[in-house]
């Protein structure tokens, strides 16, 4: 049995990596490393020192979704335990696309069921050419309806739909067409490309990222209309009047490095 930890996280120059390192099972999920992920992604956000948070993974797949031994044990299962297992699993994706820092994932291999909602509840996503991707839940009666709301949001209601449907598989190119992918690289370049993303990222105001997602979130589903403008024109003024945005300000004037920019 493997009892080596499920991911190791390293933080460097303000960019926190994230690594899932059990390759033998395609770094799939449990209820342990649910857990633990959470965890891990709420210190993140809790830790000053990060800007950006790469989320990456060791051998030929990037996450096989469940785990087939966790789900031997969900088959067993009442609907009570399932819903507290469910849940879990809805408060990793939520934790993650909820952070107040800015999440790179970097897929080397491929992914399949929940391990596409990680990649889908990620702002930035970065695919290697060979990496293919599924929803493939529906092929065992199920469905995915954890990571449902962070997949609708990354490929649109139409292509989610047919992907959860029919559960077949696509490729990289495929996933950066509809929004899941933002960018597919040659294998050797992956996690390079997300750490070059994540140092652009961390030279920006980190509050101006923080809203920038909670912007992002709000103009979804919301019409166009007089409301819209009113919040949007209330989020800018709120941001501009801070001391970050004063600083940001200043420093384009002085012509000089906004002071969370570490040297």
């Amino acid at each position: 049995m493997n009892t080596s930890a499920p991911f190791i996280t390293e933080i460097a120059g303000g960019i926190a990596t994230v690594t899932l390192q059990r390759p033998e099972i395609h770094n799939a999920f449990d209820d342990d490393l649910i857990n633990r992920l959470t965890r891990e992604f709420q210190g993140l956000g809790r830790d000053t020192v990060v800007r950006a948070v790469v989320l990456a993974a060791k051998g030929k797949s990037f996450s096989a979704g469940a785990n087939v031994n966790w789900m031997k044990r969900m088959a067993e299962y009442g609907q009570d335990e399932n819903l507290e297992d469910a849940k879990a699993l809805a408060g990793l994706m939520f934790t993650l696309a909820s952070l107040r820092k800015p999440t790179i994932a970097a897929v080397q291999g491929s992914a399949f069921g929940g391990g596409v909602g990680l990649i889908a509840a990620c702002d930035i996503a970065v695919a290697a050419r060979e990496a293919e991707f599924a929803l493939t839940e529906v092929k065992l009666g199920v469905l995915p309806a954890a990571v449902g709301p962070y997949v609708v949001s990354a490929m649109g209601p139409r292509q989610a739909t047919r992907y959860m449907l029919t559960g077949e598989r696509f490729n990289a190119e495929r996933a950066a067409e509809i929004g899941l992918i933002t960018e597919v690289v040659e294998q050797g370049q992956v996690l390079p490309r997300a750490l070059e993303f994540a140092e652009i990222l961390k030279n920006n105001g980190p509050r101006a990222m923080a809203e920038v997602k909670n912007l992002v979130r709000y103009v979804v589903g919301h019409e166009r209309d007089e409301a819209l403008m009113a919040q949007t024109a209330g989020h800018i003024a709120r941001v501009r009047a801070s001391s970050e945005g004063r600083e940001g300000l200043a420093a384009f004037l002085e012509k000089r490095t906004p002071n969370w920019v570490r040297k």
